[in-house]
């Protein structure tokens, strides 16, 4: 039997997550798996935001608020913009998808990523049958925003720049920003993913999307609930964008594309910022003893301000993630993130980074 499917989507690949606990104690007979592949908040979800969801389960016969008003002034109050600018997504890949299918269309167009980042902006170029421009990271493994400029055309449509960029988590600088924006063609947009962002707020330089979109900037910024709010079970993203780009988002969009357990959890979610700060917190911790534990190795780590480590073993990283993996330890391997040196590690609790340190250690001194 055949179908006549688009052929491009042949050159597509399905998205591979971090494997599931459940999944490595059945395949290697284990009872304790710790995950740390997936850039989950450790401490979980706000108690204010579970609470939430319980009070919200009640209506879940109704259809959520389409239009997440209440969601909208949440976020408004909070960052201060107008919530004219606002759009939200059943997580931020949702956006992704829609600022793809409104801007690009087929191999005319074109978008730029950088290599490695973030997979979901290649698949939403290949969806739209666009060129897909990927420009290598530099020797920091930072986004090399001349390199990018120098490969910009009068067909691209859009530029991806993970910030901080997921895998590395290393960051491009407001400066380098402002200068990108002047090289841009004609109708081409900036698009700034800061899912990372309250990880990474308060360092010298670092931009802000919002500020651009202020002042008028073609710039997009996207933000999600998944990390240092600790919801990503329940998926729910929000982007700030100039007018039109929302009207042409809203017109593409599905509806009730953010569900009523979601919009209760992400309202309770910005009303509880010590929750956010207790993340942050726990966060440096883990990456400090992280960075500390390779030195001891004589190995390096990406510097990162996100929610993980991205560690050069100096030799194929394959064989140490499978021994981790034995060890009941699921962390990121950077063969499929092309970075094939390089291991991910998520931050987890105390507890947690214990488990994985004297495994990583054992590992690798063996």
């Amino acid at each position: 039997m055949s179908f006549s499917l688009r052929p491009h989507l042949a050159g597509m690949s399905p998205y591979s997550p971090g494997k599931p606990i459940d999944e490595v104690k059945r395949e290697l007979g284990l009872t304790r798996v710790i995950k740390l592949a997936s850039n989950e908040n450790p401490l979980g979800p706000s108690p204010e935001a579970v609470e939430a969801v319980r009070e919200a389960a009640a209506q879940l016969h109704l259809y959520p608020d389409a239009s997440s008003y209440a969601l909208k002034q949440a976020i408004s109050a909070c960052h201060g913009i107008s919530p004219d600018h606002l759009m939200l997504g059943n997580g931020s890949d949702d956006l992704i998808h829609y600022l793809c299918q409104c801007f690009l269309e087929g191999p005319d167009t074109q978008m730029m990523m950088g290599d490695p980042s973030f997979v979901r902006y290649e698949s939403g170029g290949q969806l739209a049958d666009s060129q897909v421009i990927k420009v290598p990271l530099n020797s920091e493994w930072r986004h090399d925003v001349h390199a990018m400029a120098a490969s910009l055309t009068p067909k691209t449509r859009l530029i991806f720049i993970a910030n901080p960029n997921n895998p590395t988590g290393t960051m491009v600088s407001k400066q380098e920003v402002d200068w990108l924006l002047t090289q841009l063609p004609a109708g081409c947009v900036l698009i700034l993913d800061e899912a990372y962002f309250e990880f990474a707020v308060g360092t010298p330089d670092f931009p802000d999307s919002l500020d651009y979109v202020k002042a008028g900037a073609p710039v997009v910024g996207l933000r999600t609930f998944s990390k240092a709010f600790g919801l990503a079970g329940i998926r729910v993203g929000w982007g700030v964008a100039p007018l039109a780009v929302i009207d042409a988002v809203d017109r593409i969009r599905e509806p009730f594309n953010v569900n009523i357990l979601a919009q209760s959890a992400a309202i309770a979610a910005l009303g509880d910022p010590s929750h956010v700060a207790a993340t942050v917190d726990l966060n440096k911790k883990g990456l400090a003893r992280i960075e500390a534990a390779c030195q001891s190795l004589g190995m390096s780590v990406v510097p990162s301000l996100a929610n993980f480590a991205c560690i050069d073993l100096g030799r194929p990283a394959r064989p140490v993630f499978d021994a981790l993996l034995r060890k009941g330890i699921i962390t990121r391997c950077g063969d499929v993130l092309g970075m094939p040196h390089h291991l991910r590690v998520s931050v987890g609790t105390d507890e947690e980074m214990d488990a994985f340190l004297e495994a990583f250690l054992d590992v690798c001194r063996s």
